[in-house]
């Protein structure tokens, strides 16, 4: 993956149906900023890190985080080494994913301007059933915002029990 110089200007096509994602609609331009790493922070301010294996990219990922989602990530990822010691990590598609060697991902990070989204790819079996409804039949979301209580032993309850679930066996 190419690094972006700051001030420069990426030009994507979103899909025919306006969501964002490279398909055929018009192009559009997003300004590219550096993070207080030196990282380009793209739209929302999330991290553009390499696509890579292993705890270092995903340690690059969290290092680069925009103010209070550095240290929310940093929970995050501590949380989830304590309650899934052979946990695998990874970045692809510009977010941590972590999961179990053989069994896929079972949760994803990802930055936005006001909330960082963490993803359960198989939300929809874990009980309570998580707040964040998703275009995916399974996947569930929780939004923490920066004013937001980080419930941690209500998400260590979700990332195990998601861990010992069959994972998404995506990049």
């Amino acid at each position: 993956m190419k690094t972006l110089e700051e001030g420069a200007r990426v030009k994507f096509r979103p899909k025919a149906d306006g969501k964002g994602a490279p398909g055929a609609g018009e192009a559009k331009s997003i300004k590219v900023r550096k993070g207080q790493s030196g990282v380009a922070l793209l739209s929302g301010g999330n991290p553009q890190i390499a696509k890579g294996d292993g705890d270092a990219p995903v340690q690059a990922f969290i290092a680069a985080m925009p103010g209070w989602k550095h240290d929310l990530g940093k929970r995050l990822d501590a949380l989830i080494v304590q309650n899934v010691p052979n946990v695998r990590k990874a970045v692809s598609w510009n977010s941590p994913l972590y999961g179990i060697e053989g069994q896929g991902w079972f949760l994803g990070l990802h930055t936005f301007t006001h909330y960082v989204k963490v993803a359960f790819f198989r939300g929809t079996s874990l009980r309570p059933v998580l707040p964040g409804a998703s275009k995916g039949k399974d996947t569930r979301y929780v939004d923490i915002h920066e004013s937001g209580e980080l419930d941690e032993a209500q998400m260590a309850n979700w990332i195990k029990q998601a861990a010992a679930l069959p994972g998404f066996l995506g990049p």
